[in-house]
């Protein structure tokens, strides 16, 4: 594909005439070709428009064509092949071995949602039948289903430049739910960005979309973000990234005329809890796994583990002393931008810094600028409880081993701690009391709770909950990774004595598009519902 350094909005190429950027390669600091025009917020109001104009015939979208269509995104990104993965390299300094798993993922869940739109399940249809013999009151037949919220405003991730951006997890909900889609795309990464965006345009004009459907925008990233939150064509949107970044979205939505929902994925230290038993086996073996966990990515995962709790004593010693080992055998890896990396050697200096904070272990600086030493950092209990500079998030190769003397003392930690997206929980069988009485507390702080196994690596499938009380994410009862992800994007609407050529495909009585449906409470197959009605 050729790159054409602008934005894509509806299907046309527009050049932006409000400056321009470069992409950098973070592991030599060169600068890479085509410069990228940024859009005025003037320039921005047609892709928002397209989007809203986009709305009606994207949200009333036959299953199989609207299926399709997600399909068609996933094959045109395959279809990129190796350019893909060599411009996502030269951008972030990420191997091609990691970016080939992540294009993999990305094109994964394109297809997942594919199969969610076709079973039908999340249009949530509920009828209850009129009963007009009832008393005292006769019941009229209210039939539910659930809409698309409207357009959405997606935001690129820095650390995930396919599997969190363009055709990324809140691009396919979004598009699932039958919401256009305007995004934002992240300045770190343009190339990639506008590759995988021609691949969605592509499969929007070939499945004869209306080409609003979707639109690729580069901007100035506070100015262009902030207008785009704010237009009142956008009804929600999808957000990973800093705490500081997505609060500030969140305040220019709660702040609108018509308040829209911020679905922002923001900060978490994914705390690991080893108990005594897990001790009791292989502990080099479970030190090269946390370390593994710490600096895979060179830590740039938002379940990058930074916090480890482990037993006071010999064991515990036993357990340091192989993670110092661990880590000191680890090179840096050259981080996403010089920013991230400038912003990772002064959180590990303010933690180093802090009282009673000792070094466990560090690895050696990698070949380049931007990939500083992975270090891990050590702390006594009361000290992490007392101590609000310990509990913040340093984005990168660098975690803090807490140790504790008893389970009392860890359900406090919990409790101090903020939201979170994750919690590992390292232990045998015969952990289980001290688990059990730990648990509580870790269900009013995380969205996913870990057992034997590390919080990198999330899956995507329909149980997966990608989420976490604030500040993890801007709303607890949300995930954005996983097809419970389309619930964010749409709203219930109910309708009331309705005649038949009135109602909505997905609530009329003769059921043409096959969904499986609630009747009077019961949950009804498709062809049953067919049936009874």
């Amino acid at each position: 594909m050729t790159l054409t350094g602008h934005s894509l909005i509806a299907g046309q190429i527009v050049a932006g005439v409000n400056g321009t950027i470069l992409g950098i390669n973070p592991a030599t600091n060169e600068q890479l070709d085509p410069a990228y025009t940024l859009l005025t917020e003037e320039q921005l109001k047609a892709a928002t428009a397209a989007a809203a104009e986009a709305y009606p015939s994207l949200s009333t979208l036959d299953p199989e064509t609207h299926a399709g269509f997600l399909e068609a995104i996933a094959g045109n990104i395959e279809a990129i092949g190796e350019e893909l993965i060599t411009r996502a390299g030269q951008e972030t300094g990420l191997p091609a071995a990691r970016l080939q798993g992540e294009r993999a993922r990305t094109t994964g869940q394109l297809r997942l949602f594919a199969a969610v739109v076709r079973q039908g399940d999340f249009r949530g249809v509920r009828i209850d039948r009129a009963l007009p013999e009832r008393t005292p009151m006769a019941r009229a037949d209210i039939r539910q289903r659930q809409i698309p919220l409207g357009p959405v405003a997606v935001f690129g991730a820095s650390n995930f430049p396919l599997a969190f951006s363009t055709a990324g997890g809140d691009t396919a909900s979004a598009l699932a739910a039958g919401c256009p889609v305007v995004f934002k795309a992240h300045n770190a990464h343009p190339g990639t960005g506008e590759l995988v965006g021609q691949a969605i345009a592509e499969a929007a004009r070939d499945t004869g979309l209306h080409p609003g459907v979707f639109s690729l925008v580069y901007g100035p990233g506070a100015s262009i973000g902030q207008a785009l939150v704010a237009d009142p064509a956008i009804k929600a949107v999808g957000f990973t990234g800093s705490q500081a970044a997505g609060i500030a979205l969140m305040r220019t939505a709660a702040a609108r005329p018509e308040p829209i929902p911020v679905y922002a994925e923001m900060s978490s230290l994914n705390p690991v809890f080893v108990f005594a038993g897990a001790l009791k086996g292989d502990v080099d073996a479970l030190a090269r796994q946390y370390v593994a966990a710490v600096t895979g990515s060179s830590g740039q995962l938002c379940t990058s583990p930074g916090l480890l709790f482990a037993p006071a004593g010999e064991a515990g010693d036993k357990l340091a002393a192989a993670v110092g080992r661990a880590v000191s055998a680890c090179a840096g890896q050259t981080m996403l931008t010089g920013g991230i990396a400038a912003s990772w050697n002064a959180g590990a200096t303010a933690l180093g810094s802090a009282e009673n904070v000792t070094v466990v272990g560090q690895g050696m600086a990698g070949p380049t600028e931007n990939a500083p030493a992975p270090t891990i950092f050590g702390t006594e209990i009361a000290d992490f409880v007392g101590n609000h500079v310990l509990h913040a998030e340093i984005f990168g190769a660098a975690s803090l081993v807490i140790r504790y003397s008893n389970v009392a003392e860890l359900v406090e930690a919990t409790n101090r701690l903020e939201g979170q997206l994750t919690a590992s929980l390292q232990l045998t069988d015969e952990d289980h009391p001290m688990a059990a009485q730990l648990l509580p507390a870790l269900e009013q702080k995380v969205g996913r709770i870990i057992v034997n196994g590390w919080p990198t690596g999330v899956e995507v499938g329909h149980a997966m909950v990608h989420g976490g009380p604030y500040p993890a994410t801007s709303d607890t009862k949300t995930t954005s990774v996983g097809t419970l992800a389309i619930n964010r994007f749409l709203r219930p609407v109910a309708y009331q004595n309705l005649p038949q050529e009135l109602l909505p495909a997905p609530l009329q009585d003769d059921n043409p598009w096959h969904l499986n449906r609630q009747l009077d409470g019961v949950t009804e197959t498709a062809e049953k519902t067919h049936a009874t009605l």
